[in-house]
């Protein structure tokens, strides 16, 4: 099923035949568009799951929020400005997301937390849409954080690089604790 959910690729390398199409964002979001209300379905319907067997998950159904790397970042975005009582989520964070591609939408009046993570020198030139993404957040008057590293490059993630960017992991769970997500320490 999750390959329909996907932008569609022939031969075995997508990353090589989706990079030429980086070049040119008109194209590559044509290429993408279509598959993003599908994708935000997905993201959708997985807190719905998640909250709906929170129990036998161990989670509190409160508790559920949504975080996305560069096109996982354009769903847990898409989702936080578009979402049901059933499927809202209690917090995003967002790297390096690409939102040219999200429908153009006010934030919502209930929107969640919002916690947003990039780097300066990102290869694909995102930076920016972090920075509009958090200031739509703040000027709706809701609660955002926003950590633009100088080095780190697009896709980041958890990788050590010997970088200030190495530390964004810790800026978020300091965030989560302030907005009342505290992180157990891990069991030894």
């Amino acid at each position: 099923m999750l390959k329909y959910r996907l932008v569609h690729v022939t031969g075995t390398d997508p990353g090589q035949q989706m990079t030429p199409l980086l070049k040119d964002w008109d194209k590559f979001k044509a290429v993408v568009a279509p598959v993003v209300a599908l994708d935000l379905a997905d993201g959708k319907k997985a807190i719905e799951y998640v909250r709906g067997h929170a129990k036998e998950l161990g989670v509190q159904p409160n508790r559920i929020g949504i975080m996305g790397f560069s096109a996982g970042g354009t769903v847990a975005d898409g989702v936080g400005y578009s979402y049901s009582v059933a499927n809202r989520p209690d917090f995003i964070a967002s790297q390096y997301a690409y939102l040219a591609v999200l429908p153009k939408r006010p934030v919502p009046t209930d929107a969640p937390p919002l916690f947003v993570a990039a780097a300066s020198d990102d290869q694909l030139g995102l930076t920016s849409q972090s920075v509009q993404l958090y200031s739509a957040w703040q000027a709706a008057g809701k609660p955002a954080e926003l950590h633009i590293y100088a080095k780190g490059g697009h896709g980041f993630g958890t990788k050590t690089q010997q970088l200030p960017v190495d530390s964004w992991l810790d800026r978020f769970g300091a965030w989560l604790a302030q907005q009342g997500f505290p992180i157990a320490a891990a069991k030894p």
